[in-house]
């Protein structure tokens, strides 16, 4: 079936109908900026907007950049933190009149690349981390996701891991992409070290240009890979979890 998927990160909010069978965005995705503040009022004008642009009808799925449990919004580290205890499932069905299902970007992420992308019919515990303007993390266990796992704020020498080897890191640090390559290394063994997954995504921005750090890349037994869907994993993952009844597309 047909689906919207929102994709709601630190500097733009996106979305595209999404053909939940093939995996497929069924048209061009529309991005309109994040909100500065991004207070939750003007991040569900945004979504509104978005389900508008469509004329959607149907079914909708918004992932945030925060642990999601039952629709409401745990944690913000990259947004408002107005946003932290808020019932953001009841938030954006009020905003757009639709019925809308909420979960973690990186989660969404995950399920997607399991299901359609590099991750399709492989066994074991696969990893997907997206880099952007934190490092969001996905942990599948053999089609099963583990959701909120929230990696991206394991401490490495000191420092939180997103604020050294996110994108965001890299641009703000004004890093070569060897040297951010450097860092992502340090990060990716201390996670291959706590988890021994069978193989690791990469996912995000970052995703669509790999030639540029995965050569730098190097783990002594977990393959390392990009996202096959790159940054339109959230939207079709974030469909996949609207699915009715409410979920039944998030088994990888």
């Amino acid at each position: 079936m047909n689906v919207l998927g929102i994709d709601i990160g630190g500097s733009g909010i996106k979305g595209a109908p999404v053909d939940t069978e093939a995996g497929t965005l069924l048209g061009e995705r529309f991005r309109i900026p994040t909100p500065s503040p991004s207070e939750p009022a003007p991040v569900a004008e945004v979504v509104r907007q978005i389900v508008d642009h469509f004329s959607w009808t149907g079914p909708v799925g918004v992932t945030f950049p925060g642990v999601v449990a039952d629709g409401v919004t745990r944690t913000a580290a990259n947004v408002d933190r107005a946003w932290i205890g808020l019932d953001a499932r009841k938030l954006f069905t009020e905003a757009t009149g639709r019925e809308v299902v909420v979960l973690n970007d990186a989660d969404a992420a995950g399920v997607a690349e399991a299901r359609f992308g590099t991750g399709r019919g492989r066994k074991g515990l696969i990893l997907m981390l997206t880099f952007g303007t934190g490092i969001g993390s996905a942990l599948i266990m053999d089609g099963v996701l583990v959701p909120n796992t929230e990696f991206g704020h394991l401490e490495i020498d000191g420092h939180e891991a997103e604020h050294r080897a996110s994108d965001h890191a890299r641009e703000k640090h004004d890093l070569s992409w060897d040297k951010w390559a450097h860092r992502v290394q340090e990060y990716l063994e201390h996670v291959e070290m706590l988890l021994s997954p069978s193989l690791i995504v990469i996912g995000g921005g970052v995703s669509k240009k790999p030639e540029r750090f995965l050569p730098h890349i190097h783990l002594p037994n977990t393959p390392v890979v990009t996202a096959a869907l790159q940054n339109n994993a959230g939207i079709i993952g974030a469909a996949l979890a609207a699915v009715p009844p409410v979920g039944a597309g998030v088994r990888a």
